[in-house]
């Protein structure tokens, strides 16, 4: 039995759709590495477009690492502590000739942890530096040791974790479920801006699933001006 015009390109277009999609899902995976926030000035927090070593933030500010597991920074989880300077800073009064910057440093749950290992507890810290000051530097006065690789990344903070750097973890990240921000706090990280991902991006999925509807329509279309 013959088949109708352009079905043959409607079945090809139909597979490639399925196998693209399926592609994605099959090779989602996530890294694990230490996420760069900043305040907002308010009770939220938003994901660095720096690293911590070309941002200079002023008197006042609140700068946030986070580790966990994720995808890409659209669903990175965020650190666990409201970026509430006046509570970090309470107790470290300000000092004429340097700025006050208050860090959230929040190493997540045992999910996040490499090899099922126990992270230290979430801490907050006020760091008091020169005018000029990046956080890396702020970071590096009040939670030593900090450990980089060689293309300057951010692998751990206080020592933690005691090895690996942004090494790729199959399945779905940990760290997304336990992301919520507590609103009561008082008491990263990439040097680049951390984006990162183990297969295509819901964006470019949709954007490709997009095009090959498209085509199927357009198929679909010719078939029936015949």
């Amino acid at each position: 039995m013959r088949r109708p015009p352009g079905t043959g390109a409607l079945l090809l277009l139909i597979g490639c759709l399925l196998t693209v999609l399926g592609a994605g899902s099959a090779q989602a995976a996530g890294y694990r590495y230490w996420s760069f926030w900043e305040g907002d000035g308010g009770k939220n927090w938003t994901y660095a477009t720096q690293g911590p070593s070309l941002v200079r933030p002023d008197d006042g500010a609140v700068q946030g690492f986070r580790f966990s597991v994720s995808q890409d920074s659209q669903d990175s989880a965020q650190p666990r502590r409201a970026p509430d300077f006046g509570a970090v800073c309470a107790g470290t009064p300000a000092k004429d000739g340097l700025k006050r910057i208050a860090l959230v440093i929040d190493p997540s749950t045992a999910a996040d942890a490499p090899d099922g290992g126990t992270p230290p507890p979430l801490r907050t810290a006020c760091a008091r530096v020169a005018p000029d000051a990046s956080t890396a530097e702020a970071l590096a006065s009040v939670a030593k040791p900090l450990r980089y690789d060689s293309s300057a990344m951010l692998c751990a903070i206080s020592g933690y974790p005691a090895s690996g750097c942004g090494e790729q973890v199959a399945g779905d990240s940990g760290g997304a479920d336990s992301d919520a921000t507590d609103p009561g706090g008082s008491a990263p990280a990439s040097a680049a801006d951390g984006d990162s991902g183990g297969g295509p991006s819901a964006g470019v999925l949709t954007g490709i699933g997009a095009v090959l509807l498209l085509g199927v329509a357009a198929v679909l279309q010719a078939r029936r001006r015949r």
